[in-house]
């Protein structure tokens, strides 16, 4: 399938709610957009039953089988009392359903905030499941989702935003000269992590895909797992400086190795997926721009301030990974 401009633009309230209605549910006519932008999720209120959260896959981007697979991964955790939100099945066991072009799955409503990770126990307590999740993970490989790649995410990005012409002229030759200069290191950093087992992960497991309730966390939006190192899903929740990080990590390692050891050959991995994920989202923006629900979310966006800046944090980088990998405490 090849992506329109406006992929969603067929989407209507009507065309949600009849969608709702086509799995088997009788919705009540409340629909409240979430915050999403790759895919359309929708909040739904439903007739005499607690809402529903439903997900219209961005058309073209996954198939079928990829989706299908997430699915499974989550249902797999969701079995060993890990806490993810897996889809709904219906009575045939079906969880990915299609109505007028438009393919969706239903998930229950969950809520939760947003966890502290300046709070040592919280940190510890994800690090748990997120040695669980692993643990379930190592267990098979994916067949069908992607495959945490430097030459994807990094070199394919940059070259896609200098072909079609998203970087300024005049910076031009520095981003592909320093692009240049940050794959070498990133190459290097994967060159030392070869033997280092790649399993399925969550994938990207920032703050915002976890909610905490007084039970704990639970993880929510799988649609980016894939094939990669385990310390993909941490790196994410660090912040701050060296030192801070550290403190972190080690606190994250403490709970996850109550169920599975971290490979310490992963931790110089972590400011080279940094660096893949900076360039991958300056990309993805990019991509993304002829939907007219990125130039209303990302205003600042390619703008000459954003690839100035873009060009500063990128410098930043390149510092980054000369220095030693944190510290192991």
């Amino acid at each position: 399938m090849t992506e329109t401009a406006a992929p969603y633009d067929a989407l209507t309230p009507d065309v949600i709610l009849g969608a709702i209605e086509s799995a088997g549910f009788q919705p009540y006519g409340g629909i409240l957009a979430l915050n999403s932008y790759e895919n359309r999720v929708y909040q739904v209120t439903l007739d005499e039953a607690p809402p529903l959260i439903a997900k219209f896959y961005r058309p073209s981007r996954w198939s079928d089988e990829c989706i299908l697979e997430e699915h499974r991964f989550s249902h797999a955790l969701a079995m060993d009392e890990i806490p993810v939100v897996p889809p709904l099945a219906n009575a045939d066991g079906e969880t990915l359903h299609e109505y007028q072009g438009f393919r969706f799955a239903l998930f229950p409503r969950q809520g939760g905030r947003w966890p502290e990770l300046d709070n040592p126990d919280r940190l510890a307590w994800i690090g748990r499941f997120l040695g669980r999740i692993h643990q379930l993970g190592a267990s098979q490989d994916f067949i069908h989702r992607p495959v945490l790649d430097p030459n994807t995410m990094g070199r394919d990005s940059a070259a896609w935003l200098l072909e079609n012409g998203f970087i300024p002229i005049e910076q031009e030759s520095s981003y592909r000269r320093l692009t240049e200069t940050l794959m070498d290191s990133i190459d290097s950093a994967f060159d030392k992590a070869s033997e280092c087992r790649w399993i399925r992960l969550h994938g990207d497991c920032h703050r915002g895909n976890i909610l905490w309730t007084d039970q704990g966390p639970h993880y929510v939006d799988m649609d980016d797992c894939r094939m990669g190192p385990a310390i993909q899903d941490m790196w994410m929740l660090l912040s701050g400086d060296r030192s801070e990080m550290a403190i972190q990590l080690s606190y994250l390692r403490e709970g996850y190795e109550t169920f599975r050891v971290l490979d310490p050959r992963e931790i110089p991995l972590i400011e080279p997926l940094r660096t893949l994920r900076m360039i991958y989202y300056a990309a993805w923006l990019a991509r993304r721009w002829e939907d007219p629900a990125f130039p209303d979310a990302f205003p600042w966006f390619n703008t000459t301030q954003y690839w100035q800046d873009h060009l500063s944090q990128l410098e930043q980088q390149r510092h980054g990974l000369e220095q030693p990998p944190l510290a192991l405490y």
